[in-house]
This record gives structure tokens, sequence and C-alpha cells, in this order.
């Protein structure tokens, strides 16, 4: 209004008295004017209506409680309340591959491989189980560090892989090799033995053959890019343990392989070629682990051509000498190929296997038969490896301990 004074004052020797007089009153009235009120359509000032009406819902209810219990000094429990969907929520995502890498986790579920896992100093965040008696057989400091939770054991038994499932789902931060502790017996009983898995995608095939590499004392296997992810729930069943009694590195490029093996490593190859029709057949290199039918070393041929992956033609095969397992072919340290069954040893095994001087190795089949898979294969060069590295040891402080005669 006072704006409004200043402004006539102006406008009067324009307009005149009669001027100021009448934009006097339509200042007023300009001023006096309500603001436009926007209403909504009919339908929707009707449902707005209803709402007010409707009476409002009361809020839901608190969770309940969590029920806590003791299962020892120190250590607690919680019961799972009827409806809680937390196990088959876990145990549905960490059958993921994507979930595993992403977040880190892994799924193990029993008494013989929790315990391992436990022992090895993985670290256990959540632990699902149905009686009591169960916690007692496990490490109890580790137990005490991670959630416990009690489930009935119906539930355990519709989420579980196991034909008899024990009552135990454990839910693990992945394992990290450079972190565990591995068995002191498995420490003092491994040879100077490697194995390296060239796309073993067979989950069974891969837990068998790591299984088979602890039993023979191997220093550590190395799996590739291509192989089956070694926390995948039936490469740890099939595995009995054995990814907590020696060190597993996965998704390995082939360059970053040759940085993972000791110095002065000799690589060879299993093969299941016949070494006598090697130089007939110009074709790719077969799988790994399987058996061939005809004993006996062959002279070095001329290296076949054969189409890799991507279809190119005429690709050159390293020239490597060929024998029976049962021949010669360790010396300190030594690792093992083992490829896949259906496509055979990779471009990059072999010049890996030929930059060390390394062989193919061959176990003769009866005519007829067909090959050994991959995981048989391994069990066989692995225990075959081991034979001859302990027979050369003991040969040497035999050596060292025989008089000089002088």
């Amino acid at each position: 209004m006072a704006a409004l004074r200043r402004v006539v004052p102006v406008l009067v020797p324009v307009l005149g008295r009669a001027g100021e007089a009448a934009l006097g009153r339509r200042g007023v009235r300009a001023l006096r004017r309500s603001p436009v009120r926007v209403l909504p359509p009919q339908k929707e000032r009707g449902a707005a209506a209803e709402a007010q009406r409707r009476p409002r819902e009361p809020p839901p209810p608190p969770p309940p409680a969590v029920e806590r219990s003791a299962a020892g000094p120190g250590l607690w429990y919680e019961k799972a309340a009827p409806g809680d969907k937390r196990l088959g929520k876990v145990v549905t995502i960490a059958k993921s591959k994507k979930f595993r890498d992403h977040h880190g986790k892994v799924l193990l579920e029993g008494q013989r491989l929790i315990k391992d896992a436990l022992e090895a100093g993985a670290v256990l965040q959540t632990l699902f189980f149905s009686t009591v008696g169960h916690l007692k057989e496990l490490p109890e400091a580790a137990l005490k560090r991670a959630n416990l939770v009690k489930v009935k054991f119906e539930e355990i038994k519709s989420w579980s892989d196991l034909v008899t499932p024990q009552g135990l789902i454990g839910i693990f931060s992945k394992p990290d090799h450079t972190k565990m502790s591995y068995p002191a017996a498995q420490l003092s009983r491994s040879v100077p033995l490697l194995l390296i898995c060239d796309n073993i995608r067979d989950p069974g095939n891969l837990g068998t053959i790591l299984r088979s590499a602890a039993g023979a004392g191997c220093e550590k296997v190395l799996l590739t890019k291509g192989c089956v992810d070694p926390w995948e729930p039936k490469v740890l069943r099939a595995g009995m343990g054995a990814h907590f009694r020696l060190p597993v590195l996965a998704n390995l490029d082939w360059e970053s392989v040759p940085s993972n093996l000791p110095a002065g490593v000799r690589v060879c190859v299993a093969d299941n070629k016949d070494p006598g029709a090697r130089a007939e057949a110009a074709s790719a290199p077969r799988a790994a682990g399987k058996a061939s039918s005809a004993p006996g070393k062959s002279k070095p041929t001329s290296a076949p051509e054969h189409e890799d992956e991507e279809g190119a033609d005429n690709v050159c095969v390293p020239n490597l000498a060929t024998q029976c397992y049962y021949e010669d072919w360790t010396q300190t340290p030594v690792a093992v190929v083992i490829g896949r069954e259906t496509h055979g040893l990779s471009l990059e095994a072999l010049h890996l296997a030929a930059s060390t001087g390394g062989k193919r190795l061959v176990i003769p089949v009866v005519p007829g038969m067909d090959s050994l898979n991959s995981a048989i294969a391994a069990g066989i060069l692995l225990f075959e490896g081991k034979r001859q590295l302990l027979w050369r040891h003991q040969r040497e402080d035999e050596r060292q301990t025989l008089p000089v005669v002088g």
C-alpha cells in the first residue's frame, strides 16, 4: 500500500484527480483479491474425500523380540521365529556365482566341511543349525565370533542339496589362500608337485581332482579361466575338504600362471593321443586326462597344425616328446596340466610345457576302451609323480650316506 502511495503523486500531473481516485481503487481491489484456487478433477476429489472418511489402519506391530539362549559359557544363539525366511534367502543367493564374487561369501554344508574350514582359519559369518549338539563338535572360539541361528531340521532339509542333511549350513567369508592355516600333517607330507587345471568345467570332476591333489600332497592347485568355480556347492561336496588342505588359486590368466610356479619347474601335460599315430593325425590336441592305448616313447615329429577356438587355421602346435606316465618324467619341482575332456589342452598349456622342457604323458588303456576321464587321469598322474619324487629323494639320501672310499 505504501508503494502505491509513492507512485500516485507521480501520476497525478498526468491523470488528474479523477485518475488518481480510480488508480487508488483499482490498486486496493487488486491487493484484496484472493489467489486463484486450482481444483482437481471431480474423480480425484471424490477419491480424496473417501480416503479422509476411511478409518486409518493401525501401525504394524513391532517385530517380536529375539529369543536368545546359551549353548555354553559366552556362546549365545538365537531361535528363528516362525516364518523366518533368512535361511531360504541366504541359501538361494549363496548358490549364485555372481553373489559369491560380488559379496565374497560362500556356503558350506555338513559338519566335516565346516569343521575343516574353521580349523583352517576361514571366517564364519552365520551358522544355521538344528540341534545344539552340533555346536559342541566345532571350535568354540570361532563360533563366538559368528551369528548362530537355531532353525528346525525340516527347514534345513528343504534347502539342503545333500541326500542326508546333517543339520548344519554355514555362510563364510570367501577364503583367501594367503591367510589360511593348512593342517600341519598336510604341509609336512607335501611334495614339490603342482597341478594346473585347464578349462575343467564339470563340478564333480574338479572336486575329485582337488581331493586327489590333496591326497597326493601337492603344493598347490592352479585353476585357469574357464574352469568351474571351486566354491560351487557341487565342487565343495566332491572335494571333501580339499579346499582347506592346500592352496587353490582360481580364475588365473595364462599370462599369470608362470608367476605362480616355482623357479626351474618342468610342466608336463596329460594327453590321450597314441604316440605312434600322432604324426598321422593333424588334429587339435585332445583332452588332458584321457588315456592312450599305445605305450612307449615317440620320436619328435613335425608340429601338427589345427584350428584354434577362434577359427584361425594353421596354428602351430608346440613339439613335445611323448612317453608313458610310468617312465621317469619328474624333477624337482614339476607341474602337471589336466585339461577338459571334450575340448582338450589349450595352446597356452602346450606352449608353457614346451618352454619348460615338459613332455606329453600317456596312460595306456586296452584297445577299444574309451579313454579315462580327467579326474581319474589326474589321480593316476599325481600319485605316480609323487612316487617318482619320493624314490628320487630316497636315492639322493642313500647316495649322501654312502661312505667315501679313499
